[in-house]
């Protein structure tokens, strides 16, 4: 039997929901450590970052018109 879906192929997988299951928490633990890695950097990163648009380097000079 050919299988027509993907849904056909993991059904005939012995313990199809135990691998499942290891991928829904390792998405989920995945989240979580970004989650916490944006909210523990140190305020000072993230106002370097927000003003990186707007300042100017000497490199840009080259393409300006």
């Amino acid at each position: 039997m050919i299988p027509q879906s993907f849904k056909d192929i993991v059904s005939n997988v012995e313990n199809a929901g135990l691998f499942q299951t290891i991928a829904m928490l390792i998405f989920i633990l995945f989240f979580v450590v970004m989650v916490y890695v944006v909210i523990n950097r140190p305020k000072k990163y993230y106002k370097e970052e927000e003003n990186a648009p707007l300042e100017k380097d000497d490199e840009d000079d080259r393409f300006t018109l």
